[in-house]
């Protein structure tokens, strides 16, 4: 064995390391984290619409002489 080699397989094993220590702290979703509780929203799911559309403006028409 040479240089290269020895290199070559400590260099994969400090990748493989890296990996795993990626995939345990890194922001993956919820693989292997305890799930967090759902936060609590008031209930206005019914929202009230307006009575009567807002009042717009007077209608100006040309009218022909």
């Amino acid at each position: 064995m040479n240089s290269q080699s020895i290199a070559g397989i400590l260099g994969a094993i400090v990748a493989s390391i890296v990996l795993v220590v990626a995939f345990a702290f890194g922001p993956i979703g919820q693989f292997g984290k305890p799930a967090k509780p759902a936060s609590v929203q008031p209930a206005q799911a019914v929202q009230q619409a307006p009575a009567a559309p807002a009042p717009r403006g007077p209608v100006i028409r040309e009218v022909p002489n």
